[in-house]
C-alpha cells in the first residue's frame, strides 16, 4: 500500500507572525531581519508583497531597499515564532503521531495510518488542515500530498501561497520531471552548477542520468538524488518525540567561498569542533573516535577516522584531532568547499573510561580544568545565548591551556 505523506510549509512565516501584530502592513511590502538599522544585516523572510518586488532571504538590507525603496523593516522575534510553531505543531498532533519537523516553519506527516479517522480523503485533510491555520492562527499553509516526504516537499513548494498539490503515484512523472534540477531536495547551487556541465537542467534529466555516473561525480549524495528523481525515497517520517540511541554526533558546513590556507581550515574545524562538543556534553556523551570529511569544489570527497587515545567531549581535543586528520587529507592551497567533523564510537557518561598509570595523572588535573572551563563556558551561554562565549581557533590548537 502506498503511504500518505503530507508535507505542510507555512507561507513567509516570520513575516506572516509579524503582520499578525501589525495588521496595517499587510498590504505593503515587509521584511523580517535581525537589525533593522544595519544595512549590512540579512533578510531573514519576506511577505508576497516584497516577494514580488524581488527582494530575496539572505540578501542584505542595502540590496533590498535598492530593489523597494518603500520597503518596511521589522526586528525579528524568535521566542514569538517558536510560540507559533508549537500551537501549528499541537494542531499536526491530532492528526497524527508521526509529525517530524523540518525546521521552524515546516513538518512532514505520515497518516497513512490514520486517514481513516478522518474521512479518508487525503486532498480534504490538507484543505482542512489549510482552513484550521486561516481560522485558528491567522497564518496561511501550502501543504502537498503524496507517497513519500520528497515528492510532498516538492509539492508544497508547487503553488504557493495557501495551496494543496497532490503529487501521486499516477502523476508523479508528469508534474516533477519537467521542474528544474534546483527544486529537488538537497540540490544547492553549487550541485546545479555541477549538473549544468554535464547538460542536466531538469528533475527528468537528472533521474535519466546513470546512478554511478551520479556517485562518481558528487558521491553518497548523487546516488541518493538519483533515487529521489526517479520517485524512490523510502525515508520514514519520524516523530519528534522518537529518540533513537545516538550514533555519532556530527556538524558540516559547506562554505561560501572555498578555503585554500590553513589558518582559514583550522577556523572553521575550531566553530565546528566547539559545536560538536557542545551537543555532546548536552547528551552526556563522550567520542571515543572522530572522522573528519572533506570535499572539493568538484564534489569529491575524502574522509579519514581514528580512535581517540582517551574518550572526550571536549572541544580543544576534537579540534586537535581533527585538524591532525585534515593535515593527513589535505594539502593547502588546494581548495576546500566543506567540512564536517563527527564525533564517532559514543560512550555514555557512565561508560567513558581510559586506562590510567602514574604518568597520566598530570593530563588528568588538566582535563578537569579543561572540564569546568567548559563547563562554564555552557552556563555562560546557556543564560547569554550561544555568540556569548567561545574560544579563539589559536587557543585551541595551541598545547597550553589557556
Amino acid at each position: 500500500m502506498a503511504r500518505i505523506i503530507l508535507h505542510c510549509d507555512l507561507n513567509c512565516f516570520y513575516a506572516s507572525v509579524e503582520l499578525l501584530r501589525h495588521p496595517e502592513l499587510r498590504d505593503v511590502p515587509v521584511a523580517v531581519c535581525g537589525d533593522p538599522e544595519s544595512r549590512h544585516g540579512i533578510i531573514l523572510a519576506k511577505n508576497e508583497s516584497a516577494k514580488r518586488c524581488g527582494i530575496q532571504t539572505a540578501e542584505t538590507i542595502w540590496q533590498a531597499k535598492r530593489k523597494c525603496p518603500n520597503l518596511t523593516l521589522l526586528r525579528s522575534h524568535h521566542d514569538l515564532y517558536r510560540d507559533y510553531s508549537k500551537k501549528v505543531n499541537a494542531i499536526y498532533d491530532e492528526y497524527t503521531d508521526l509529525v517530524e519537523p523540518f525546521g521552524i516553519d515546516e513538518s512532514w506527516l505520515d497518516v497513512t495510518n490514520t486517514l481513516h479517522l478522518f474521512g479518508g480523503d487525503a486532498v480534504a485533510l490538507a484543505d482542512q488542515l489549510r482552513r484550521r491555520m486561516r481560522e485558528e492562527l491567522g497564518l496561511t499553509l501550502s501543504v502537498g500530498v503524496s507517497f513519500n516526504k520528497v515528492f510532498a516537499k516538492l509539492g508544497s513548494d508547487y503553488k504557493k501561497p495557501d495551496a494543496t498539490t497532490v503529487i501521486s503515484p499516477e502523476n508523479w512523472q508528469k508534474i516533477v520531471w519537467p521542474l528544474p534540477a534546483g527544486a529537488l531536495l538537497y540540490v544547492g547551487h553549487a550541485a546545479q552548477a555541477l549538473l549544468h556541465q554535464y547538460g542536466v537542467e531538469t528533475i527528468g534529466q537528472l533521474a535519466a542520468m546513470p546512478a554511478e555516473t551520479l556517485e562518481r561525480l558528487m558521491g553518497r549524495l548523487g546516488a541518493r538524488l538519483h533515487d529521489y528523481a526517479n520517485g524512490l525515497d523510502n525515508d520514514p517520517v519520524r516523530s519528534r518525540y522518537d529518540r533513537e540511541p545516538v550514533k555519532s554526533v556530527g556538524n558540516g558546513t559547506t562554505f561560501p567561498k572555498n578555503l585554500t590556507t590553513r589558518l582559514e581550515v583550522q577556523n572553521a574545524v575550531a566553530i565546528l569542533a566547539d559545536s560538536v562538543a557542545s551537543r555532546l556534553r548536552h547528551n552526556g556523551l563522550y567520542a571515543c573516535g572522530i572522522q573528519v570529511t572533506i570535499r572539493d569544489p568538484n564534489f569529491h570527497d575524502r574522509s579519514r577516522q581514528r580512535q581517540l587515545s582517551a574518550p572526550t567531549h571536549l572541544i580543544r581535543e576534537l579540534t586537535v584531532a581533527a585538524m591532525s586528520l585534515i593535515d593527513e587529507l589535505w594539502t593547502p592551497p588546494s581548495p576546500l568547499r566543506m567540512i564536517t567533523i563527527t564525533a564517532i564510537h559514543l560512550a555514555a557518561e557512565g561508560e567513558a573510561y581510559e586506562q590510567m598509570d602514574l604518568f597520566t595523572a598530570p593530563a588528568v588535573s588538566k582535563n578537569e580544568r579543561r572540564e569546568k572551563l567548559e563547563g562554564a563556558m555552557e552556563r555562560i551561554r546557556g543564560k547569554f545565548g550561544t555568540d556569548a562565549i567561545c574560544f579563539g581557533a589559536g587557543q585551541l590548537t595551541n598545547k597550553e591551556d589557556p
